[in-house]
């Protein structure tokens, strides 16, 4: 029985097979275990994914998550601003998070909408900002009968005509705050409701006050000026000295006589001369009576201190010669 002989390959032909594959690494299968395993993972409807953007048009964004097929993110599905643009806002590279609406568009790619996604989000931030009361800077995009629209986080917000500012706006006004930029602070955040209300009254007021007890701070005690009755009450009068600065002169202050109430002597409009009696807790407290009070004095000093004049003198020895001794 002839032997079969199994040939060994050359030692040259080793060799050069070594030398072939010397210096390269070695990939298997272990190397590709994550990327495998996110292409063959079951994606559902209401998930939300993390991707990186490669590339953006006016109507659409595309991103890749490592997955069989790429993500669309379409206009209408990023947010509900009307001013939203997604070449201004987004850029290739940026990652994004959004909610998986639907596993196949038509094209093989997996549907996504971001505002969805984001909604989720951004009512905590929402949340946070109305427990905080953080200011934050928004910008109107549009006015309805009684205030302005304003957008945050993609959430559409409402600032009623009477927190747009110290007054109230009225009516025909609000096309004018269009496009307009202002400070605001969440007062209301219910994602039940969807109903978010911002304020930017509360952060004038507090500015204003601020401004105000400066002003205060610089008036001293004893300072005599004019003023304008601005309103009555039964304690007392509201007094604007002009320059954002006010006082009450209190019904006591008012006059020399005793008096009910203010409307008495003064009604509003009218022009009077107040002096500061008092600046405390960022208040200022006028006297009308103090300034009687000094007027009084300097008539009686002018009584008792009136000089001697020739027709005086004349008098007194007139009234001399009549005596008899």
């Amino acid at each position: 029985m002839e032997e079969t002989k199994v040939m060994e390959p050359a030692a040259e032909d080793v060799s050069e097979k070594t030398e072939e594959t010397a210096g390269q690494p070695q990939e298997t299968m272990a190397d590709y275990a994550e990327e495998l395993e996110a292409s063959f993972k079951q994606i559902n409807e209401g998930d939300i994914l993390t991707g990186t953007v490669i590339g953006v048009t006016e109507t659409e964004i595309t991103l890749d998550f490592g997955y069989y097929t790429d993500g669309v993110i379409r206009l209408e599905d990023a947010s509900d601003d009307p001013a939203f643009s997604l070449k201004d806002r987004i850029e290739v590279g940026q990652t994004l998070s959004a909610t998986v609406i639907r596993r196949d568009d038509g094209a093989g790619h997996i549907l996504l909408s971001m505002k969805e996604a984001a909604a989720l989000m951004a009512w905590d931030r929402l949340r946070e900002l109305e427990k905080s009361q953080e200011n934050i800077t928004v910008k109107i995009t549009g006015v309805t009968r009684g205030g302005a629209i304003a957008y945050v986080e993609g959430i559409r917000g409402f600032i009623p005509a009477s927190k747009l500012s110290l007054g109230y706006v009225e009516e025909d006004d609000l096309p004018n705050w269009l496009n307009k930029t202002l400070e605001v602070r969440v007062i209301t955040a219910d994602e039940g409701e969807k109903r978010l209300v911002m304020s930017a009254r509360d952060i004038l007021r507090e500015a204003a006050d601020a401004e105000r007890a400066r002003k205060i701070s610089n008036v001293e005690v004893g300072l005599v000026t004019e003023g304008t009755v601005e309103s009555l009450k039964p304690y007392g009068a509201f007094i604007d000295l002009g320059n954002g600065l006010s006082g009450l002169v209190h019904v006591s202050q008012i006059s020399q006589q005793r008096i009910k109430h203010p409307a008495a002597v003064l009604k509003e409009g009218q022009k009077v001369k107040v002096k500061v009696i008092a600046v405390k807790d960022g208040k200022l407290s006028l006297s009308m009576k103090a300034l009687e009070d000094v007027a009084a004095k300097e008539i009686e000093e002018e009584t008792f201190e009136m000089p001697e004049t020739e027709a005086a003198t004349t008098s007194l020895g007139s009234l001399f010669a009549k005596l008899k001794l």
